[in-house]
């Protein structure tokens, strides 16, 4: 018998981001929960800049710890295999193709047997696989981001705005793929949405407010 998958636990100690000066994150003290998590925010308020950090995208002062095991500047390779990211305007080398790159991020991210051909399907990414992202519009653009998020068997799945420019039908199979991926495989997700995500029906565990360089939550 396998060994049961730990609680998640992601911790920030004293994390701080700043750009010219500006402290755009200021956090002392954060531990996000196993669930699905909201947060909120206007314009400018950190949310991309907390994902990004979040994700080894970004340096930045202060721990980062992933099951209480991985710490994202000690342990990069490990932590990165588990946390994945989709940006919220997604942009690649106009050469490549989504099967180029999925292909090389499921390899990275170490992608079991039949994840890429399923994934492809699900977003309808395989409809353009063989054409270059130059020609692609940016709702075509954020499917292939969302597919390359659920590659590998990530703990924490981190989605930036995923849907904005996202047709309906779309964002159905992403919610259910959501739900799907926290009761069987027990990731956890962080999103961010200008759209109000407390009404998509997803199970939400949390929901943050981002403002002011400090996170909190709400209610």
């Amino acid at each position: 018998m396998s060994e049961p998958i730990p609680a998640l636990l992601l911790t920030f100690t004293n994390v701080t981001k700043s750009y010219s000066g500006r402290t755009v994150l200021n956090i002392p003290s954060l531990i996000i929960q196993p669930g699905i998590h909201y947060f909120q925010g206007g314009n400018g308020s950190g949310k991309t800049t907390l994902f990004r950090t979040c994700a080894g995208l970004l340096p930045f002062a202060g721990q980062i710890l992933l099951d209480n095991q991985y710490e994202i500047s000690r342990d990069p390779v490990a932590y990165r295999l588990r946390v994945n990211y989709a940006e919220a305007e997604p942009l690649y080398p106009g050469f490549l193709t989504p099967r180029d790159l999925t292909y090389f991020v499921g390899e990275t991210k170490r992608a079991p047997d039949g994840q890429i051909d399923e994934l492809s399907e699900v977003f309808g990414v395989d409809q353009f696989w063989t054409a270059p992202t130059s020609t692609f519009s940016s709702g075509m653009l954020k499917k292939l981001a969302l597919l390359l998020a659920f590659l590998g068997r990530p703990r924490v799945i981190l989605l930036d705005e995923p849907l904005t420019t996202l047709d309906r039908a779309t964002a159905g199979r992403l919610f259910d793929l959501i739900r799907r991926y926290r009761a069987e495989q027990n990731v956890t997700f962080l999103l961010t949405s200008h759209q109000d995500v407390t009404l998509s029906g997803l199970p939400l565990t949390g929901v943050w407010q981002v403002g002011g360089g400090s996170i909190s939550a709400v209610g």
